[in-house]
């Protein structure tokens, strides 16, 4: 198992509890998806993981995470990345005085040798080609879609073991969204990285997951592979925006709509 998470809790300045034993797995080799509405706790498990709850008053109290067989949950992050964790975080951090290529080779410090960097950073425009043609231009002019694409290669450029994607989708047009997605399903089936991803969109993350867990309230209230959670009830209505009949859910009524999930039934 590349990643496990066990009974993990994780409190802020020692009273503020987020996460309530957490469980979960992730395989090498694989993507799973965390979904979950806004304050969920998504983002606090990749950083329980990352190790950057250490910078936000943050601490797993109680149970631990284990990377390839080692516990990491009180390693500084610099030490994770190390390992071969790397985060993708929410809000596109990119280094927007800088261009395109100098990004990409910051994220390509392990490499030891000048043919080995420029070997990964032929990889990434691969993957990319948008990327190849803005290679020169500064990080900071680029749309939301094309600096997505290049955090999403400056994190391969380490030659993760697992690559962190926390919200990749947020405030992109669909056909990026697609494209985006489309390119992590390629580098898993490649295998170039294993992805956890926290994802809102749930139908896209859903297409692309092996396996994904549902995170309420800082719990684990379902998990299932991809394909059973898109086809889970529960999910397409409370998720996926859709009435049980399959059509999609009508917001006018919403006032008159008691909220009822099965799981916590």
């Amino acid at each position: 198992m590349l990643l496990q998470l066990n009974n993990v809790e994780v409190i802020y300045s020692d009273v503020i509890l987020v996460l309530k034993g957490i469980n979960m797995e992730v395989q090498e080799g694989g993507i799973v998806a965390l979904l979950g509405a806004n304050g969920a706790g998504k983002t606090t498990t990749l950083k329980a993981i990352s190790g950057l709850l250490h910078s936000e008053d943050g601490k797993v109290s109680s149970g631990s995470v284990h990377f390839q067989g080692k516990a990491i949950h009180r390693e500084e992050p610099q030490k994770i990345v190390q390992m071969g964790i790397i985060q993708v975080m929410e809000g596109r951090k990119v280094l927007q005085h800088m261009t395109v290529e100098q990004n990409l080779i910051v994220g390509g410090n392990r490499h030891k040798s000048k043919q080995e960097l420029k070997s990964a950073v032929e990889s990434v425009y691969a993957y990319f080609p948008v990327l190849r043609n803005l290679r020169n231009r500064i990080s900071g002019y680029l749309s939301g879609g094309e600096q997505q694409m290049m955090l999403i290669g400056r994190a391969l450029m380490a030659r993760p073991k697992l690559i962190l994607l926390d919200e990749p989708s947020l405030g992109l047009a669909p056909l990026i969204v697609s494209e985006i997605f489309h390119m992590v399903k390629r580098m898993k089936d490649e295998g170039n990285a294993t992805f956890l991803l926290v994802e809102q969109n749930a139908k896209m993350a859903l297409s692309i997951a092996d396996y994904g867990y549902v995170l309420e309230n800082g719990r684990i209230v379902l998990s299932a592979t991809g394909e059973e959670l898109g086809q889970n009830e529960d999910v397409k209505e409370f998720y996926l925006g859709m009435n049980l009949s399959g059509d999609v859910k009508s917001f006018k009524n919403v006032k008159h709509y008691k909220r009822r999930k099965r799981w916590l039934g």
